[in-house]
């Protein structure tokens, strides 16, 4: 029988929660990794969006990429990783919930190109909700943030998409070799 671990009123083994718990190290990883000033917006998409499609792919039950978001969420906060504070959060948490909800709708997400494409797009574009509030706080004029909106939004969606076609092939090899569940 399988250890279980209790989260939050939802039971993930113990293979399950290290493997959450790696998805969201490798997020932190790759964040303070990217901490470069490359001025290309939304660049650190491109890991945070495989790396969320991917904790749907090893787990897949609802709940367990917003477990990533919050933990990687949290771990940068913690670490003093945010120029925004405490709105970091948003960050993570924003497309690890349309990851989530995608994964319930469309439950072989993770094996189609098309559907990792899409979901990869409107997930990272979901992260500029938190910096158009951010921008209206600031008192920024509604053209300038309609003009930043739709850089980030572009930008981000490019590289959540990038990011997201890498996840199918991995996670079909890893089918291959019985390391993560045929189903789901």
């Amino acid at each position: 029988m399988a250890r279980e671990v209790q989260l939050i009123g939802k039971r993930f083994t113990l293979r399950e929660a290290l493997v959450l718990g790696f998805c969201a190290t490798f997020i932190v990883l790759t964040r303070a990794a990217l901490r470069l000033h490359l001025s290309l917006p939304g660049h650190s998409m491109f890991f945070l969006m495989f790396f969320l499609i991917m904790a749907r792919g090893c787990v897949p039950k609802i709940g367990a990429t917003t477990l990533v978001g919050v933990i990687a969420g949290l771990v940068c906060l913690m670490l003093g990783m945010a120029k925004m504070g405490p709105l970091i959060l948003a960050n993570f948490v924003l497309p690890a919930i349309v990851v989530d909800v995608a994964g319930a709708i469309y439950p072989r997400l993770v094996a189609s190109y098309v559907a990792c494409l899409l979901v990869g797009m409107l997930a990272a574009a979901s992260k500029n909700i938190s910096e158009i509030g951010i921008d209206l706080l600031m008192g920024m004029e509604e053209e300038i943030i309609l003009r930043h909106l739709a850089i980030t939004t572009v930008s981000s969606a490019i590289f959540g998409a990038l990011g997201s076609l890498l996840v199918p092939p991995v996670v079909r090899r890893l089918r291959a070799n019985n390391l993560i569940p045929s189903s789901g």
